[in-house]
């Protein structure tokens, strides 16, 4: 892939950038930031905590930046300050969001200016805000667009679940309706999403798989897109997208604008990073995964035979209204909540195979606290908004510590209070060796508990395992990276694979 210098949304002036390698990533310069002619206050996302920034939320230099030691709060540098529109402000304000929060001070202004992004940013702390606010600026300062016809498509999001699609276009919709936005998934009839978009658009969120059947029945080109965000995108090649990104990215014009945001920064999402960003404005906002200290965790003991046991007791104890609950397959999610609804709570599954209309049901059951229980598998872990979610149960062990970060972090958020509880299985091999390497990655320890009336019956298995955390290959050569991550992909991911 031949890549040139990131345009500036069509229409608009074009300020070319010279384009160097990622070997370094370059921060975001610490200097006054690009404005609009009509700048105001404007907001953060549904997800949008109110944060206090630091004095280092901006960094300098051509170095990633690093923690810092603490240092004195400054104030908060307004929507205004970082470059976005009156328009636009009020229609944040009208929607409860106010204050920036850190990363998004550190990428609205990189964004506006036109610059590749890497961002970096735990889940909860308004990434998704830090890309639409000034993508949807951008589109609304181009001359004549809202009358032009047909309207061309100018941003392409990809994101790696339905769920995550959904409410991303619901968050632009909300921001700027007078732009035409299409969320294009699997799961459902393509018909009605071709229909929504004859006439254009000017924003589509999809999923890859659904982009490219739609693409294949011309119903939409790719011609015109001069930014192309990727959402989640350690997700998006941990459930096997890979090469529907090569595809994509094959077919976008040069030069274009690459967005690529993700709350962990796996070896496959290092590579991809190398490959499609150039000149690229480097936001770490992540401060030590500081966006799970608000969640309290506690790792409970217990016999495999009796987690389903606990979680009801912990249930009825604990006085949980809502718990989000963590299993590791299909069948899991539908067993487990069987037989929770047979003890007499509200229960649901919520996993892959589940039609569109029925998993945007049980979501919206939860949300509105007609269900107490949902037993997800891991395509709940991202791109789900449960407000004031408390408590987050891992019934079964993520299968990574990314998958841990992700799945905790439905709790927490915006600065509200949580905590995640995970199942240790003592009469299970590996189990404990297991949530120890997650504790490793984590750099924390959680003590154990015993739960009165659930203490294990069987010895506790002794630990074997080496949790050095493994050994890194060599590192691949930049050609065919995607081409090799999906291999991967296909290689280690059980089924789930959404279109």
């Amino acid at each position: 892939m031949t890549h040139h210098a990131a345009p500036a949304i069509r229409s608009a002036p074009v300020h070319p950038h010279h384009h160097s390698g990622l070997n370094a990533l370059p921060a975001l310069p610490h200097t006054a930031p690009h404005a609009t002619p009509d700048a105001s206050d404007t907001p953060g996302t549904p997800e949008t905590p109110v944060a206090p920034v630091a004095a280092d939320a901006s960094t300098a230099g051509e170095h990633p930046p690093t923690p810092a030691s603490p240092v004195a709060a400054i104030a908060v540098p307004s929507f205004t300050a970082l470059g976005l529109g009156t328009g636009l402000a009020e229609a944040a304000e009208a929607a409860g969001w106010t204050t920036p929060t850190l990363v998004q001070v550190q990428a609205i202004p990189a964004v506006l200016k036109g610059r590749d992004l890497l961002g970096l940013a735990p889940t909860g702390t308004g990434k998704t805000a830090a890309y639409l606010l000034p993508l949807l600026q951008r589109l609304l300062d181009v001359p004549g667009i809202l009358s032009e016809r047909p309207r061309r498509m100018q941003v392409l999001i990809l994101a790696p679940t339905r769920e995550l699609a959904a409410q991303i276009f619901e968050v632009a919709h909300q921001l700027a309706p007078q732009l035409k936005t299409v969320v294009a998934v699997g799961g459902v009839s393509i018909n009605p999403q071709m229909m929504a978009l004859r006439g254009g658009a000017h924003v589509v969120v999809a999923t890859p798989g659904r982009l490219l059947d739609l693409q294949g029945h011309n119903a939409l080109r790719l011609d015109d897109v001069a930014t192309l965000v990727l959402d989640e995108a350690d997700r998006l090649l941990d459930l096997g997208f890979a090469d529907e990104l090569v595809q994509i990215l094959d077919a976008l014009p040069e030069p274009h604008q690459t967005l690529l945001l993700s709350a962990t920064m796996p070896e496959d999402v290092t590579l991809m990073a190398d490959d499609v960003l150039r000149d690229a404005a480097y936001v770490d906002a992540r401060n030590g995964d500081a966006a799970i200290a608000s969640v309290k965790q506690r790792a409970i003991l217990v016999d495999t035979a009796r987690r389903t046991t606990l979680l009801r007791h912990l249930i009825t104890t604990e006085n949980w209204d809502r718990v989000l609950v963590f299993v590791a397959s299909q069948y899991a999610s539908e067993h487990v909540a069987e037989k929770l609804r047979r003890a007499g709570l509200k229960a649901a599954s919520l996993h892959g195979d589940l039609s569109q209309g029925r998993r945007s049901q049980v979501l919206a059951d939860l949300n509105a606290h007609r269900l107490t229980v949902l037993v997800a598998t891991d395509i709940a872990a991202r791109g789900i908004d449960v407000p004031d979610l408390a408590v987050v149960v891992n019934h079964d062990l993520p299968r990574s510590a990314t998958d841990y970060t992700h799945r905790i972090g439905r709790t927490g958020r915006a600065d509200a209070s949580g905590q995640a509880i995970s199942f240790i299985c003592a009469d299970a091999p590996g189990s404990e060796a297991h949530f120890r390497l997650i504790e490793k990655r984590q750099q924390q320890r959680v003590p154990r508990e015993h739960i009165d009336g659930f203490v294990p019956t069987a010895p506790p298995v002794e630990v074997i395992a080496d949790v050095t955390g493994g050994i890194k290959g060599k590192r691949k050569s930049k050609k065919d990276k995607l081409r090799e991550a999906a291999a991967a992909s296909s290689a280690t991911t059980p089924g789930g694979h959404q279109r």
